[in-house]
């Protein structure tokens, strides 16, 4: 088969792009496909994450970040002029390239992509919950007119996705939310990584890694820190990632005075080193797809607490076996989980062993498998 991936930039130390990258991967090199990914604004900027040989990697050049900055109305014209020349070039290379399979991540594109005919099939792809997609949640918060403009593409999309072949989503209380569009194939990501042994839980470490911005909550950890920095100031906690939130997250750790025990990191391309010295990780999100952080800290051994926030947390983690769940956005309740696993040195030790031994369902054969089962279902019913 050619399967072609469509995804606007591959730059970010994030879940989404390592997921891509490695799907990719291993569709080119293990099942020897040939694999092609075409980003719209890459502008030059190396892919985060190593590419196979085998795959090529086209760049169209519209650069979407040119409408941002400016009124409504600027906006907008920028806006829809980038989006024409997109479709123009994204149709010439699906013509060109006559794949068997195309995969959105229900960007930009799915707004016209079933309408060009190459002859392909269309898969969607989404990476986040139904409700918080391109971030139209955060539009619908500013009021009108902006809440107007969120409601019309939310119809749109939901036009858009019922004309796809199929939609993939990460977890089956996603695939509920879109039952009324289009029934959905639940297919998790993968673990980028699986060591032989996990971490010693020893160390007076806790990480959590994520973008700082409003989805990852962190001033909600923060406050929850607060608490457990009186109990046990000994202990350390690290947040890796990069953002828009950054100084104002730093600003509230300063206000507190926690400063000394609670450190924002620039992101790390070893994390798996980062999560093999940690004895826990937390997680404060407001909201997840399936937060490819607990999977990983689970591969290594670490045992995870994490609110109970739409979605996948709650279908991670085994309460009280290999981590625990916490009520969403009851930051007393945080606190008093990890000062519990701080405490308990046995039942963390325990926990991360398990949780590194009932993570194993997502490695990437098992996961691959389901893919290929997709693919030639969709090829095999083409007419």
């Amino acid at each position: 088969m050619t399967i072609v991936y469509l995804y606007t930039a591959l730059c970010t130390v994030g879940g989404a792009d390592r997921s891509i990258i490695q799907k990719a991967n291993y569709l080119a090199d293990e099942m020897h496909q040939d694999v092609f990914i075409i980003t719209d604004s890459q502008k030059e900027r190396p892919p985060v994450f190593p590419i196979s040989l085998r795959i090529r990697h086209i760049d169209i050049g519209i650069d979407f970040d040119r409408q941002y900055h400016h009124n409504l109305l600027v906006r907008g014209y920028y806006y829809f002029t980038l989006m024409h020349l997109y479709r123009k070039k994204l149709e010439y290379w699906l013509k060109t390239l006559k794949p068997d399979i195309v995969i959105s991540t229900l960007g930009r594109e799915l707004d016209f992509l079933t309408q060009l005919d190459d002859g392909s099939v269309k898969i969607g792809e989404s990476h986040i919950a139904k409700p918080y997609t391109r971030n139209l949640h955060l539009m619908e918060q500013r009021g009108f007119p902006y809440k107007q403009i969120a409601r019309h593409w939310r119809k749109k999309q939901e036009e858009a996705v019922k004309k796809l072949d199929a939609l993939v989503v990460l977890t089956q209380h996603d695939a509920d939310n879109w039952k009324e569009v289009k029934k959905a194939c639940v297919i998790p990501n993968f673990l980028p990584f699986s060591p032989e042994k996990g971490s010693s839980c020893l160390e007076k470490r806790i990480i959590s890694i994520g973008r700082y911005n409003e989805q990852k909550g962190y001033d909600r950890l923060i406050e929850a820190w607060i608490k457990v920095n009186r109990k046990h100031p000994d202990w350390h906690i690290r947040i890796y990632g990069e953002g828009q939130d950054r100084n104002s997250l730093q600003e509230l750790i300063e206000k507190h005075h926690i400063e000394n025990s609670f450190s924002l990191c620039p992101p790390t391309k070893s994390i798996q080193e980062k999560y093999l010295e940690s004895s826990i990780y937390v997680m404060s999100s407001r909201f997840e797809g399936l937060p490819m952080a607990l999977l990983e800290a689970m591969a290594c051994g670490v045992p995870c607490i994490s609110f109970d926030c739409p979605y996948g947390p709650a279908e991670i983690i085994t309460p009280e076996e290999d981590g625990i769940l916490v009520k969403n956005g009851n930051t007393d309740e945080l606190a008093d989980a990890i000062c519990r696993l701080i405490e308990d040195t046995d039942k963390r030790i325990r926990m991360g062993k398990q949780a590194q031994k009932n993570i194993q369902r997502y490695s990437r054969e098992e996961v691959m498998k389901l893919w290929d089962e997709l693919f030639n279902t969709l090829t095999t019913a083409r007419p």
